[in-house]
């Protein structure tokens, strides 16, 4: 496989690391927010790596997806909400699980926190050792990573040295790539703000910056440098993933990440996502417009990870259409009765199946895998019409779209999707009771209310020889 390593700005040969296995940290959420499809982008075509990794080539995979539940931003929404930073930002961590879940995100072997024990005392360890190392200095009761001290600085940014402000401190956690000084690793208790404290660490009472988070997380829960694999954001390049590796290089003297995975921006109606457009869509919102999180995976996929993707729901409509030719066409072969097997059709699954591959070992190349899918399923269904295609070939064919959606994951979520109506069952039942009520008593008006409203919700009734069914749109 050969995979875009960041660091380089080159396609390189990818392998996994001893017993086949690869070691993968993707930057989680930060919990002050429920993430939007801009976030999910990454998320999703992570999740195609991981499954490229696992079903296609045949790894193991051990992946941590963390949340960062204490920082600048989940402090401040806490503050304002009048609650415990933990019950803040847990209800954030629940609303990830559950968009994770409607997207088909294969759950990560770990998803620790940031204010877990054990990994604020793996921050203080690494501060520790950078501290033993000279790349530290204190001030006003913080602990700052002074970048002179590593001459690698800026290499995975290509930050400009002539730029840098050595000795000029940040305490923000975000700021811009012209803004490249010495950065906080703990800030200094500040009244309000959680805070711990590690004396046999040296490390005073304060909390942790973000960035000294996710580099303790990764080598604590995947072992000694270098990981395989670390993605996220292409917004995560600089500071935050600039700042891990001077982090952790500087704690253990090794590389940290043999590669590095970006993923680029999502944009809709061709504008960068903001609060002040209003177009900061979550998965609720997007199934509110009637849409289903399957159909959003597959968008997500259409483009190549490495290119910006314009979100518009007229293209997210044309993910519904595509989801309906294929399942139309997998139900198609239920019909097949046609005997025996074709050597065309044979040939043609199998060369489908080499394009699939090949696309996605070529830099997970999502765009011309889905077009050899969609060529396939052109072929098979001209096959079906013309008899060509026999119920030999059926469990060929099946096979073929299993490995598919094994590393896409979409079939298999729309087909999960189809046996969970939009509407609980209970209460359609309950409304279909009302509506013929409403009809016995010959309030057509309301039973019509009824019927429409629930159609509006994704549900159709069916009336037939005094009886009501329902089915999903």
């Amino acid at each position: 496989m050969r995979l875009y390593n960041t660091l380089t700005r080159s396609e390189e040969p990818f392998s996994p690391g001893p017993d086949n296995t690869v070691r993968m940290y993707t930057c989680g959420l930060t919990v002050y927010a429920r993430g939007h499809i801009g976030n999910f982008r990454t998320f999703v075509c992570v999740d195609v790596l991981r499954r490229t990794l696992k079903y296609l080539l045949g790894c193991r995979v051990r992946q941590v997806v963390n949340f960062t539940d204490v920082d600048d931003r989940t402090i401040a929404g806490a503050l304002k909400a009048g609650m415990e930073l933990r019950a803040y930002t847990d209800q954030y961590i629940a609303a990830f699980r559950e968009d994770a879940r409607s997207l088909g995100l294969e759950p990560a072997e770990e998803t620790p926190r940031a204010t877990d024990e054990a990994n604020l005392q793996a921050m203080a360890a690494m501060i520790a050792a950078l501290d033993k190392n000279g790349h530290t200095y204190r001030s006003d009761g913080s602990i700052y990573f002074k970048i002179s001290t590593l001459p690698g600085y800026g290499r995975l940014a290509r930050l400009d040295h002539e730029g840098m402000k050595p000795g000029a401190r940040v305490d923000s956690d975000n700021y811009a790539k012209e803004d490249a000084r010495d950065f906080v690793l703990w800030k200094g208790q500040r009244e309000g703000e959680p805070s711990w404290e590690f004396p046999q660490s040296g490390v005073t009472p304060g909390r942790p910056g973000w960035h000294i988070e996710c580099s303790a997380m990764a080598l604590r829960l995947l072992g000694e440098s270098p990981i395989d694999i670390h993605a996220g954001g292409i917004d995560l390049i600089f500071p935050h993933h600039e700042n891990e590796i001077a982090q952790s290089e500087g704690a253990t003297g090794k590389p940290f990440s043999r590669f590095w995975m970006h993923v680029e921006y999502l944009i809709v109606d061709e504008q960068k996502m903001s609060k002040s457009l209003g177009n900061t869509y979550t998965i609720p919102d997007v199934v509110a417009k009637g849409f289903r999180p399957s159909a959003v995976r597959l968008l997500l996929l259409s483009a190549h990870y490495r290119k910006q993707l314009n979100f518009t729901w007229d293209s997210l409509a044309a993910m519904e259409e595509s989801l309906r030719r294929l399942t139309d066409f997998l139900a198609r072969l239920n019909a097949v009765t046609h005997d025996g097997a074709h050597a065309a059709v044979i040939a043609r699954v199998a060369d489908a199946r080499q394009q699939f591959a090949d696309a996605m070992q070529d830099d997970l190349n999502t765009a011309a895998a889905l077009g050899a899918i969609f060529d396939l399923v052109r072929s098979l269904n001209s096959a079906i019409d013309a008899q060509q295609l026999g119920t030999g070939d059926v469990p060929v064919v099946r096979d073929a779209f299993a490995q598919f959606d094994g590393v896409l994951g979409v079939l298999s979520l729309r087909q999960a999707e189809d046996t969970r109506p939009p509407v609980p069952v209970e209460e359609i039942e309950a409304l279909i009771e009302e509506r013929h009520a409403a009809r016995r008593r010959r309030d057509f008006a309301a039973a019509d209310g009824i019927r429409d409203d629930l159609a509006a919700r994704g549900v159709l009734l069916e009336d037939s020889a005094g009886t009501t069914r329902w089915k999903r749109k």
